[in-house]
């Protein structure tokens, strides 16, 4: 294999993972309605809608400003005097098909970055501290695959509380062929034995 096959080789599976985390993230929404989507589960207000609006912007970043192509539309709660959390919620005017429609174009505009860009291509990631900041195209893959896969779990959870639907993907659950009832069996088992330790 020449070295311009495995570069190629490794730029397919580093996409590959990022796509299969970011349609992970996606699918959690599914089949929701606006408030299910919206309402916050666990005392810091982690919710599936605010996770997707929060990596549109992270994805924007990185795969956009590091490495000067701009995300072309205006991202306020990405701004440095954005409220805290501003990226972690949809407001009442933001639509839950606009966040996901907005992911997708960010997915188009990163696509082009990872079309143009070699993977020892260097871009700077301005909100980093500058004795690090300075990165490959290799770096920040790795980084927003498991910042993307970190929130997709974020929304198994989010979405299990919601409605007890769990899995890695709509075709594949990943979990043990077992009825529902023998989930409740299983958690009371794990429950008496960390009441034991």
């Amino acid at each position: 294999m020449t070295d311009a096959d495995q570069t190629a080789a490794q730029t397919a599976d580093l996409r590959r993972y990022l796509q299969s985390a970011r349609d992970a993230l996606l699918w959690k929404l599914e089949g929701l309605s606006e408030y299910d989507l919206r309402r916050p589960l666990v005392p810091t207000g982690t919710n599936l809608l605010g996770l997707v609006k929060h990596m549109a912007g992270v994805e924007a970043g990185y795969l956009g400003e590091t490495f000067g192509r701009t995300f072309p539309e205006e991202l306020p709660w990405m701004a440095e005097d954005a409220e805290d959390n501003a990226d972690m919620w949809a407001t009442p005017n933001e639509t839950s098909a606009g966040i996901v429609e907005l992911y997708r174009r960010v997915w188009a505009h990163s696509e082009v970055t990872l079309e143009t860009v070699p993977l020892d291509g260097l871009g700077r990631v301005v909100w980093w501290p500058a004795d690090r900041n300075t990165v490959t195209l290799h770096r920040i893959l790795i980084h927003l695959i498991s910042e993307t896969h970190r929130h997709a779990g974020h929304a198994d959870i989010v979405r299990e509380l919601i409605d007890g639907a769990v899995g890695l993907r709509r075709d594949n659950d990943n979990l043990p062929p077992v009825n529902p009832d023998w989930w409740g069996g299983y958690r009371d088992r794990l429950e008496q034995v960390a009441r034991e330790a």
